[in-house]
């Protein structure tokens, strides 16, 4: 019986970060959006300052639009659609 070192493994391409990467996706965002969402209600909705939660959660939306772009891999595309619109 032969062992694989590491170093083969990743020569294969049998050793990546695919794993991981969807393990997060699945797990630890949602998670982390629970969290923000319990914060934002805790901190601003008990008091009654409606317009305090609506800013943060106005940045909140944007964070998730560029995770979305980063996880999704569009960013380029939005990178040379942003630049179409300077350069004619």
């Amino acid at each position: 019986m032969t062992t694989m070192t590491l170093a083969a493994l990743a020569q294969d391409g049998e050793l990546g970060t695919k794993g991981v990467r969807d393990w997060m996706i699945e797990n630890i965002i949602p998670l982390v959006l629970l969290a923000v969402a319990l914060l934002l209600l805790w901190l601003g909705g008990g008091k009654g300052d409606n317009a305090g939660v609506m800013r943060r959660l106005a940045g909140v939306v944007i964070a998730l639009a560029i995770i979305g772009l980063a996880v999704s891999g569009l960013g380029v595309d939005v990178g040379e659609w942003i630049a179409g619109l300077f350069t004619g």
